[in-house]
Formats: structure tokens, sequence, C-alpha cells
């Protein structure tokens, strides 16, 4: 528990210092300008609490969700270089049950651009995910009781922490390769990339391979190596004023094993800005990886949170 709150005031720092070089002075005429950065930090939060007398029998919880997005980029009139880091981590508590991950991710997506014409670029990607923290398998436990105010007993089930099953960079995918990137514009609100021949690398620390597969990675091994094809897509919209909507795709096909079945990460998040610091965020997204689960993976989230960006 302590280990998630410390993580969770390290993000919140790093965010805060990146925040601050908003107030330093420009000093480069924009024509000038090779490198743009920016950034946005979000600290999300949900909250129910119910006394012994509530009649219904609700759940106490709270749950603290940070998100942080950080952009470098590089761009003069023949290359161009971007590089974003996303990072997230949240804790959840039901109850009288301890502090537990609800949601964990760090990743880098990096592109070297060489300009083909307007919009094109010949390009290479390199893109990495991973996560802070262990997570454990989730073990279903039923508790039957008999809510304040009612004679009746009911039963509900609980989910808490097992073994744990992944851990720091276990498991980390890395994919790289060559391929076109188009780009519409100067502000990066639309933009994707096409890369046919992508290597893609899952890395697992070997304790979890002793005694069956883990991630795609055989037994006995800390690696798994694919040759493929990947697409990547990009969209940011404005729908209102103070209404925004992002989507970020990514597509991947084994040439291998199987490239009928497709590996899939979408994420979109509808962020509402009700003033400079006050955000409320909708955060949506599906994985589907054959060699993982072979079944789609949904995370959904909604909360109020305070933002901060540059």
């Amino acid at each position: 528990m302590l280990r998630k709150l410390l993580l969770l005031f390290c993000l919140a720092l790093v965010s805060g210092l990146f925040a601050q070089e908003k107030e330093k002075k420009q000093t480069v005429p924009d024509s000038l300008k090779v490198w743009f950065v920016k950034g946005k930090s979000t600290l999300s939060f949900n909250q129910a609490a119910f006394n012994k007398d509530f009649p219904t029998a609700g759940i106490n919880s709270l749950a603290l969700d940070l998100n942080g997005t950080f952009e470098l980029n590089y761009d003069n009139a023949q290359w161009r270089w971007d590089n974003k880091i996303i990072a997230s981590y949240g804790v959840a508590k039901v109850t009288d049950e301890d502090f537990q991950k609800s949601n964990d991710q760090l990743v880098y997506n990096g592109l070297v651009g060489l300009r083909a014409s307007k919009n094109w670029d010949y390009s290479f990607i390199a893109n990495l995910k991973t996560q802070f923290s262990p997570g454990r398998e989730g073990v279903r436990q039923k508790a039957t009781f008999i809510p304040a105010g009612q004679t009746k007993a009911v039963t509900k089930t609980f989910i808490i922490e097992g073994d744990k099953n992944s851990d720091f960079f276990s498991p980390a995918v890395l994919e790289f390769g060559p391929g076109m990137s188009w780009k519409k514009g100067d502000n990066n609100n639309f933009k994707f990339n096409l890369a046919p021949a992508t290597s893609k690398i899952t890395f697992v620390d070997a304790r979890f391979t002793e005694e069956k597969e883990s991630f795609g990675v055989e037994k006995g091994e800390s690696l798994r190596y694919e040759i493929g094809a990947s697409a990547q897509g990009y969209l940011k919209v404005t729908i209102f004023k103070n209404v925004s909507w992002e989507n970020i795709l990514n597509l991947y096909s084994n040439y291998e094993e199987n490239p009928q079945n497709i590996d899939l990460d979408y994420l979109t998040n509808i962020v509402i800005r009700v003033n400079k610091y006050i955000t409320s965020n909708f955060t949506f997204q599906t994985i589907y990886d054959d060699d993982i689960t072979g079944a789609f993976q949904v995370r959904e989230s909604f909360g109020l949170g305070v933002s901060y960006g540059f």
C-alpha cells in the first residue's frame, strides 16, 4: 500500500516539475523553433460512502487515478522526431479491504521521420509498453451478511488479490520497424503510420514461465519474437469549446502465426474541461491479443479530477 501511494506521489511530483516550465518566457520566435514540449497530468477520484443506517446498504469505496502525458517533438524542414510518454496508475479500496491496483501502464511511442512529400514521411517507429508495479490474479470470494435495517441475508462476491502474475517489465512489449507516416498540419491531431516489417518482442521474467506459458512467452523462455505488420492511428477532435475527444488505435498482425488474428489496442478519452484546473474524464480501452487471452480485455473509468497542462 505504501509503495502504491509513493508511486502516485512521485508521478504527481514529476508532472508538476514539467508544468513549471510553462512559466518560463519564450525567447525563440515561433518561426525558428524546432523543439516542441507539452504535457498534462490529471488526478481523478471517485468516492462513495454510506452510514450503517442507510436502507439500501451500499458499499463504501474510494478510487484514485493519476494520468500523465508528456510530449517532446523535434521538427525542421527535413526531419521530425516525435516522442510521447503515457503513464497512468490507479488504486481502489472497497469497504474494509486493502487498497488494490486498478490501473497501471507505462507507454513510450517514438517515431523518426524523413520528409518524403508535403504530408508523407519515411518513418521508423519504436514503441514500448509495460507497467509500474506487480499485478496479481483476482480471486473471487463470496460473503454473506445482513444489511443494516434489513432482516434478510444477502450474498455478495468480492475480488481479492491472489498470487503475483506480472511485474515491472514483465511483460514488456517492444515494437520497432520502418514504414511510412502521414500527418495533416502541424498540430499532430490527425496522423497514422504503416509499418509492413515490424519486429515485436515480448519480455517476461523467467519466474513467470517456470511452470507454464505467460503472456505468449513459452514455458522456460523469457522472450518471444514476432515479425509482422503494424498500423497506428491518432485522432483528436474538439467536439465543443471545452470538450475534446482523443482516439489512439494500434493494430498488429504476425506473419508467421495466425496472421488473421490481428492484435488490437484501442483507447478513447473524452475530456470535459470545467475550468483551467478541474476536468471530467471518461476513458475506455479495449485490448485483444490472441497470444495472451484470446478474448477482449476492457477497461473503463469515469471521474472528476484536478488537471494541469503546459
